[in-house]
């Protein structure tokens, strides 16, 4: 009896997908819970896990698109594993070893770490050890774009000893080369792949606001000294209490929900000739993939505590470092948070998201000269952009807006007592 293994359904905005990679090899004897293979669609990347025991027969290869309901292998619950020719037992005489022939190019070996016949099939055709190759799949695993990528480096340069030219080759003949020639040498140059259905839809999404949306920035910005001194005074309690580590984003999450329930107006958004004001903080913040942006939603954010937020971030962040971020993670937001100060920005101009009208930008924190009370004194400091859509958000209210933001984060007092 064979049970089939088939794309599940993750939505009905989802109908195609690109299977990724397989976990398995064909022919081998897969448990039940196992995971398969990894499917990426234009929202999230998920994995197929096995629902019955037995031997699987793999139907599609990798790096092949998929429609949702679509049968992409089988699992023969009463076969047993197929066996590799040197695997099986002989029965025969054994014939005597031959010697080793120095010449030979060295066999490829294969280990148990999982490869996928991709990537054994392309280590066989050009020699290339996997284990040589550094992985950027899953938990280090190497994929068919590592080897592919190794394949095309070109190798290193061989001495070459000088020549005197002889009188005959003191001015040779210009060398004709053929199509194929410059095509070889222009893949040294270039590599092309087709766009992951995430980064094409990001693409989609960031032209598609560009469009839509009548996008305006307004800068500001805040002196971080009151959050980091009291971050510095209770985090060894906080730690304690709580088990994990108290964050900035914590901080502008509050922030970002006082600054909304003060100008409603960013909490809102255009549907078609409506005008939608939404009375519920499910603030969105972007974590950066290997894979690109994404965006999973923190509910609720006015109802929950410093410690919540800061649970629900390392949860999400965990979710997306594994690959199990799922449709809803990433819907339904009003307001997001991008925080490019991780990766050193200073300054940027962040795109919304939509249908939402506002995106707050954070960035790094740097010690610079400021005039407080009349004197020069270091501070650290950290500019934010507020981009926000101009159809529905005047100019007034988007500066009042990053006013609250940066008055509560200045002074955290005025989130205890919402002032």
């Amino acid at each position: 009896m064979a049970t089939e293994v088939k794309v599940p359904s993750m939505g009905e905005s989802i109908t195609t997908g690109i299977l990724a990679s397989w976990n398995v090899k064909d022919g081998e004897s897969v448990s039940p819970e196992q995971v398969l293979y990894e499917l990426e669609t234009d929202k999230i990347t998920s994995e197929g896990l096995a629902e019955v025991a037995g031997v699987i027969k793999i139907l599609v290869e990798e790096g092949e698109e998929v429609e949702i309901g679509q049968v992409i292998a089988t699992i023969d619950e009463s076969a047993s594993p197929a066996l590799a020719p040197e695997d099986k037992a002989d029965t025969s005489t054994p014939a005597p070893e031959p010697a080793p022939v120095e010449a030979a190019p060295a066999a490829v070996p294969v280990d148990s770490s999982g490869e996928s016949p991709a990537v054994r099939r392309i280590a066989a055709e050009t020699g290339i050890d996997p284990a040589s190759v550094d992985g950027t799949g899953k938990a280090g695993r190497v994929t068919k774009g590592d080897m592919l990528k190794a394949s095309s480096a070109p190798p290193p340069a061989a001495e070459v000893k000088p020549q005197v030219p002889s009188p005959a080759s003191a001015n040779p003949a210009p060398v004709q080369t053929s199509p194929a020639a410059e095509a070889a040498a222009l893949s040294e140059r270039q590599t092309r792949k087709k766009l992951t259905p995430l980064r094409r839809k990001i693409a989609e999404r960031l032209v598609m606001a560009q469009r839509q949306a009548a996008i305006l920035t307004t800068f500001n910005e805040c002196d971080m000294g009151g959050i980091m001194a009291l971050r510095k005074k209770h985090q060894e309690s906080f730690v304690q209490q709580h088990g994990i580590k108290l964050g900035f984003m914590s901080f502008f999450c509050k922030a970002v929900v006082h600054a909304l329930q003060s100008v409603p107006q960013l909490n809102a958004q255009i549907d078609g000739d409506e005008f939608v004001q939404n009375h519920f903080f499910d603030i969105g913040v972007a974590i950066g993939t290997e894979k690109g942006l994404i965006v999973p939603v923190l509910r609720d954010v006015d109802q929950k505590s410093f410690a919540e937020i800061e649970q629900d971030i390392i949860d999400y962040a965990t979710k997306a470092r594994e690959g199990k971020i799922s449709l809803d993670d990433l819907q339904g937001g009003v307001f997001t948070i991008s925080n490019g100060g991780v990766y050193g920005s200073l300054l940027s101009t962040p795109i919304l998201n939509p249908p939402q009208s506002g995106i707050l930008g954070m960035h790094s924190i740097q010690q610079r000269p400021m005039a407080l009370n009349g004197e020069v004194v270091i501070r650290p400091m950290m500019y934010l952009a507020l981009s926000y859509d101009h159809r529905i958000v005047d100019g007034k209210e988007a500066v009042t807006f990053l006013i609250k933001i940066k008055e509560a984060i200045e002074d955290p007092v005025r989130l205890l007592f919402q002032i």
